[in-house]
């Protein structure tokens, strides 16, 4: 294993002492993990892949051990605990080697959870004998995997058909969703698709990742009625850094249904940011840019760090109180939780 470089620089000491410290309460509950080895990529050029650098070079095996290992370094002092799923290769992913070690490294800590890595050639009878015998609590599709071979314009069920939904219908399960479309969750038929699917499949429960892919404001505006609507829909704060953007999610759902997550490893524990502007955002790295930074201290935090800051920003202007800022990190995604392993127990 290569260990991730996640030393803290004077820079991000004083961000963690100034503005994070007091804000982040004792106990998290990071409802956005990947658990992974880098050997479960069967892509034959995957060491010339764009996910190398950022994987197989400095985040090769994501293990319990490492997420501890993380959190420790980045949240000190905090409790932690995760829903978490494998990291999804493409073009080509050893799923059932994926899904074992999810469960196996997630079993380490009783009150963690799972997801089931899937791709819609999986037969609805496979994903019931495995949800079954594995005790993970629902599934995480992807858009790369979609049937239509187009992963930025495929529709919701293009990568998660209806038959896996059935299932997760018929368990109570919980699908962690990251939306395709350029516009992401402001898409009209993304908007068609969750209202249709949310009525036909009520026991489905939704998270849908980074604020719906919503990194910018405007997106989660134009979609504030139709999400309002979506009782069975929640949502993670996930690799979003921008203030505005985790503000407007919460005006538009109430605080009951936002749930952080670090989207590591990696992402959280890399340097940089995901910026955005006018209609489009990108993810802003040390080495990505050509910016004359001679004005300034040029150095880059961690992009957990970023995305904890929006949300202090975000939860600051809302006036949040103490109970609202540890539902949004803990209490929330732990009832969640709860809501679908309490009946699968009593099965």
């Amino acid at each position: 294993m290569t260990e991730p470089s996640l030393h803290r620089t004077d820079l991000d000491c004083r961000i963690w002492e100034e503005e994070l410290e007091e804000y982040i309460p004792r106990r998290v509950f990071d409802v956005h993990t990947h658990v992974y080895r880098w050997g479960f990529n069967t892509d034959p050029n995957k060491d010339a892949s764009a996910t190398a650098a950022m994987l197989g070079c400095g985040f090769s095996q994501a293990d319990w051990a490492a997420l501890n290992a993380c959190d420790a370094a980045l949240m000190p002092g905090r409790e932690v605990h995760r829903l978490s799923f494998p990291f999804p290769f493409t073009p080509s992913c050893d799923f059932e080697a994926s899904n074992r070690f999810v469960r196996d490294e997630t079993a380490r800590d009783p009150a963690s959870s799972a997801l089931m890595l899937v791709h819609p050639s999986m037969t609805e009878q496979y994903l019931d004998e495995h949800i079954r015998r594995d005790g993970l609590l629902g599934f995480k599709p992807y858009r790369f995997y979609a049937m239509t071979g187009d992963p930025v314009e495929c529709r919701l069920t293009d990568f998660l058909p209806e038959h896996q939904i059935r299932v997760a219908d018929r368990h109570g399960l919980i699908v962690m969703m990251h939306l395709a479309r350029r516009n992401a969750v402001a898409d009209p038929q993304n908007l068609e698709d969750l209202l249709r699917l949310t009525d036909a499949y009520p026991n489905v429960k939704w998270i849908l990742a980074h604020c719906a892919r919503s990194y910018s404001d405007w997106v989660v505006r134009r979609a504030a009625d139709t999400l309002a609507r979506l009782k069975t829909v929640w949502y993670d704060t996930s690799s979003v850094c921008e203030a505005d953007a985790i503000l407007a999610l919460i005006e538009a759902v109430g605080v009951g249904r936002v749930m952080y997550g670090s989207d590591d490893l990696p992402v959280g524990a890399m340097r940089g940011k995901y910026i955005a502007f006018a209609r489009g955002w990108a993810y802003l790295s040390e080495k990505n840019h050509s910016l004359d930074l001679s004005h300034c201290d040029p150095r880059m935090t961690f992009t957990r760090y970023e995305q904890l800051r929006a949300m202090r920003r975000a939860t600051s202007r809302l006036g949040l109180r103490p109970n609202e800022i540890e539902a949004i990190f803990s209490g929330t995604a732990e009832q969640l939780i709860d809501s679908v392993r309490q009946p699968r127990q009593d099965a």
